[in-house]
C-alpha cells in the first residue's frame, strides 16, 4: 500500500520532506545549459535535455537522505513533448533511486476523462486486449472540485494498484481563500467540507499505521487552518506545500502533523534547487557544485522541521 511504503521511507531517513522538482530554464547553471544547447540548439529539445541533466544531479545529491520527489508537472509541459519527455525519464531515474515520486498534475475532470487521467499516471492504459503503464508514478495531486465521480477512478487505482492521491484542500497560493475559505450553508467552510469527504473516500484504503492513501494537500502558508484540518483529516497523510520560497517556515507546518511525528510530508523545490543562489549557502558553493548546495539546503530542511516535532 502506497502509504505504508511512504511512512517507511520517512522512519528509515527520519525525514518527513520531499523535493520538489520544479525546474525553470533559468534555475539551471551555465554549464548544464551550454552543454545541452551546443548539442540541441536553444530549442525546446535543448532546454528539456538540461533539465533532465539537471534534475539527475538533484536526485543524485538527496536520493539517500529523502523519501520522495515531487514533480510539478507544469514545468515539463510548457516544452511540450520534450519535457513530457524529461518528465518520464526525471520519474523512472528518481524510482531507479529508490524514491517514491509524487506527479504535482492537479488533475481531475468527469468521471470518464478522470479514468483516463487516473490510467496515465496511477493505472494502466488499455490497448484492446492487453494494457501498459504509461507514466506509473506512485501518487498524483487531484482536484476535488468535479465531486466524487471526478475522485472515484483515481481511488478504484489506488487500490488495485497499490497507488496514492493528495487532494486539493486549502493551497498554499494567496488567493486560495475566494472559494476554498467560503462558509457553506452548514456554517463549515468549504476547505472543512471538502476535508470531511475526503476523510470518508479514504476509509477503505487505510494501512498498517492507521493513515490512508487518499492524502490531502493543505499549504504552509496557512498554519491556522491547519490545525483545524489536522482534526478532521484524521487518517489523511497531508502533503504541505509552501515551505521555504513561498513562506512558510517549520513552526508553521507543525499543526499539519499529529502528535506521533506523522501525518504530514513537506515540500521545497525552489529552495533546495536554486540553493547555491541563495544568501545561505552562495558563498560556500559554486555553481559547479550547485547540488551540494541542494544536498545542504535539504539536511538543513529535515533538522529544521524535525527540530520543532521533538
Amino acid at each position: 500500500m502506497f502509504i505504508d511504503v511512504l511512512i517507511k521511507k520517512i522512519k528509515e531517513k527520519n525525514n518527513p520532506s520531499v523535493v520538489g522538482l520544479d525546474p525553470k530554464i533559468e534555475y539551471i547553471p551555465s554549464f548544464i545549459k551550454e552543454e545541452a544547447f551546443k548539442k540541441q540548439g536553444k530549442t525546446l529539445k535543448g532546454a528539456a535535455n538540461a533539465i533532465f541533466t539537471f534534475n539527475k544531479y538533484i536526485i543524485d545529491a538527496v536520493y539517500d537522505i529523502v523519501p520522495a520527489v515531487k514533480p510539478q508537472l507544469a514545468y515539463y509541459e510548457m516544452y511540450g513533448l520534450e519535457g513530457l519527455k524529461a518528465f518520464y525519464e526525471t520519474c523512472r531515474y528518481a524510482k531507479e533511486k529508490g524514491l517514491l515520486v509524487i506527479a504535482d498534475g492537479k488533475r481531475n475532470d468527469i468521471g470518464s476523462t478522470a479514468e483516463s487521467y487516473s490510467a496515465a499516471f496511477l493505472g494502466k492504459t488499455k490497448i484492446e486486449d492487453t494494457e501498459e503503464a504509461a507514466f506509473d508514478v506512485d501518487a498524483l495531486t487531484v482536484n476535488p472540485y468535479l465531486g466524487i465521480d471526478g475522485i472515484k477512478p483515481f481511488i478504484e487505482d489506488c487500490d488495485k494498484y497499490n497507488k496514492g492521491i493528495f487532494i486539493l484542500v486549502k493551497t498554499s497560493n494567496k488567493s486560495s481563500g475566494q472559494f476554498q475559505d467560503i462558509i457553506t450553508e452548514t456554517g463549515k467552510s468549504m476547505y472543512e467540507i471538502v476535508a470531511q469527504h475526503i476523510e470518508e473516500w479514504g476509509r477503505d484504503l487505510k494501512g498498517e499505521y492507521g493513515y490512508s492513501s487518499v492524502g490531502a494537500v493543505v499549504g504552509a502558508t496557512y498554519p491556522n487552518q491547519a490545525k483545524i484540518l489536522r482534526k478532521i483529516l484524521k487518517s489523511a497523510y497531508i502533503l504541505v506545500p509552501g515551505y521555504g520560497a513561498q513562506g512558510g517556515t517549520a513552526k508553521d507546518v507543525a499543526s499539519s502533523f499529529n502528535p506521533d511525528g506523522l501525518g504530514a510530508i513537506v515540500n521545497a523545490s525552489r529552495s533546495i534547487m536554486c540553493a547555491y543562489k541563495s544568501e545561505r549557502w552562495k558563498e560556500k558553493y559554486t555553481e559547479e557544485k550547485f547540488y551540494e548546495a541542494s544536498r545542504a539546503e535539504a539536511l538543513r530542511m529535515k533538522e529544521d522541521i524535525n527540530g520543532v516535532l521533538s
